[in-house]
């Protein structure tokens, strides 16, 4: 009897590593937080399924107990590590915004691919600060980006390119000079990573030159009543 129970002992570990269940999928995520939609970086999590139901995450923002130092993501579209996925979005348009991802996993046999889905944009906007630009006053060209996500953020240069019948482009600022007499402006902006996105504005100029007296006027109002309330 001594010896039946020494060979099951011995024998345990073996028969629970043979009855080891095995990956079946791997799902990546990326951290919505973290405003993916504007920069070439994101976090990432993995959930990994195995093939008894069970399901772990990684640790990170899914919080899960899977250390990233056990873990090994290659991909061709970018680099990964410790959890943090880098890339480049005007590469990633030719394959629209799709990353693949090859998961080496202690516990796996193999590596597993898998494929995260990052943010893109479906449509472009103008959105100016101004009804009108005023000549020798930097007027912004001030473009949102509609996202797939349902999020809406400001573009800049290194996505939009513009182009004017007049002024001056200076970086995302449009400049007319004083003499000119253009009433107005037509500008165009077009997403790099994808030229279909265009639109158009007309932005008027402004013909009329600011009424100082009206600024003189509200300021001596405001001294007045200033004054008042000393008094009282």
């Amino acid at each position: 009897m001594k010896g039946y129970l020494f060979l099951t002992f011995l024998w345990l570990p073996f028969m629970l590593h043979a009855q080891k269940h095995t990956v079946k999928s791997i799902v990546a995520y990326y951290d919505t937080t973290a405003v993916v939609e504007l920069y070439n970086q994101a976090p990432i999590g993995l959930e990994i399924t195995y093939t008894n139901g069970e399901i772990r995450s990684t640790e990170g923002f899914l919080k899960g107990d899977y250390r990233w130092k056990y873990i090994k993501v290659t991909t061709p579209d970018g680099t990964c590590r410790n959890g943090v996925l880098t890339f480049d979005r005007s590469y990633l348009a030719q394959n629209r915004y799709q990353v693949k991802l090859l998961v080496t996993l202690p516990d796996a046999e193999q590596p597993i691919e898998t494929a995260l889905q990052l943010p893109y944009v479906t449509g472009i906007r103008f959105h100016h600060y101004a009804d009108s630009l005023k000549r020798d006053i930097h007027f912004y060209l001030n473009v949102e980006g509609r996202f797939n996500t349902g999020k809406i953020y400001p573009l800049d240069t290194t996505s939009i390119q513009f182009e004017t019948s007049a002024g001056q482009l200076l970086g995302q600022d449009l400049l007319l000079n004083k003499t000119d007499t253009t009433r107005f402006i037509n500008v165009t902006a077009t997403y790099r990573d994808n030229p279909s996105l265009v639109i158009h504005s007309v932005i008027p100029v402004k013909q009329k030159p600011d009424d100082d007296s009206m600024i003189i006027n509200d300021e001596r109002q405001l001294y007045n009543n200033n004054k008042k309330k000393k008094r009282g």
